[in-house]
């Protein structure tokens, strides 16, 4: 049987008090799609807003192989252990259950660090659409920022759109590559390559390191033909080994100037109100989609209407004008 729920005071009251017990049921909360949980959820978040804000918030994606949980769990360690700052681990998995999505894999490749007092572990629930996940990745993120935390992972588990979704919710988004996999610059996305803060050429060790130098070189030679950074910054390139440490903590420090530039700069406070745009513009539509889908007409006409856009009787933008035209 779930736990009761708590009132909104008392969420928030847990959450300053930084208990991990009240931040997993509150991330639940807001996850739960039900009214009555989404009207408490908001409520809880309002009641924090002061509080958040505070962590340096860090997108992580990379190609498959390439090792991220493993990355992070080394990185992650070094934060806590020799920086001794407090981290959040957040996934957004927004596949199917056919599709094989992983949702407590987190826990089980990151073992050291999720038993680690200063580090808490939370992924998505897979199976809903990239826009709910991702709302609901936001505001876990603000629930962390609430709780004292002052790092954030956002890592990328599925693929494609979901870059997109995390370099929305980050300060800093960080890609990691593979060296030695043929043609590197050929099996990664421009777009992804213009969205990244920083690039890190992962598994630098066991003979490997010559290799991962080469590829950074590559790819260091490839930003430059891509417009500049809207940062101002130079995208820095480097290798690191998450077995060995190698590398790792000149990647925090990467973040840290990247933090330090851009705070004095103004951008990392605009890039944060545009976020929030973003997603007010992102909130109207999820929730103008609601409204239409729910109405007693448009329910009742839509089976029909799809049967006959997909019996090729009705194109789709004239089947849309019908069923809106019944709101």
């Amino acid at each position: 049987m779930p736990a009761p729920l708590l009132s909104a005071a008392d969420y928030a009251q847990g959450l300053a008090a930084g208990q991990r017990g009240v931040l997993a049921r509150a991330i639940t909360l807001v996850e739960s799609t039900l009214p009555r949980h989404q009207i408490l959820a908001q409520q809880v978040l309002q009641a924090v807003l002061p509080r958040t804000g505070g962590a340096v918030r860090v997108g992580i994606t990379g190609v498959p192989g390439v090792g991220k949980s493993t990355f992070i769990e080394a990185l992650g360690l070094h934060i806590v252990e020799e920086l001794g700052q407090k981290l959040a681990v957040l996934a957004i998995d927004p596949s199917s259950p056919q599709g094989g999505g992983s949702i407590l894999g987190d826990k089980t490749r990151m073992p050291a660090l999720a038993a680690h007092p200063r580090a808490f572990i939370r992924p998505s629930p897979a199976g809903g659409s990239l826009g709910g996940v991702a709302r609901a990745t936001r505001e876990a993120l603000l629930l962390c920022e609430a709780a004292g935390y002052d790092v954030i992972f956002v890592e990328t588990v599925g693929v494609g759109q979901s870059e997109v979704a995390v370099h929305g919710l980050v300060d800093f988004f960080l890609l990691l590559l593979l060296a030695g996999a043929g043609d590197e610059l050929q099996g990664v996305k421009r777009g992804i390559m213009e969205m990244a803060d920083a690039l890190l050429i992962t598994k630098a060790d066991g003979g490997n390191e010559a290799a991962a130098a080469r590829a950074a070189r590559d790819y260091a030679s490839a930003l430059h033909l891509f417009p500049p950074a809207a940062s101002g910054r130079v995208v820095p390139v480097g290798t690191c080994s998450a077995l060995t440490g190698a590398g790792l903590p000149e990647a925090w420090q990467a973040v840290r100037d990247y933090a330090a530039h851009t705070q004095a700069s103004g951008y990392w406070a605009a890039r944060r109100a545009q976020q929030q745009v973003q997603w007010l513009d992102e909130a109207v539509r999820q929730a103008l989609e609601a409204q239409f889908y729910g109405r007693a007409a448009v329910q009742g006409a839509l089976a029909a209407t799809r049967q006959a856009v997909a019996g090729g009787q009705l194109t789709p933008w004239a089947a849309a004008g019908q069923l809106l035209a019944l709101g």
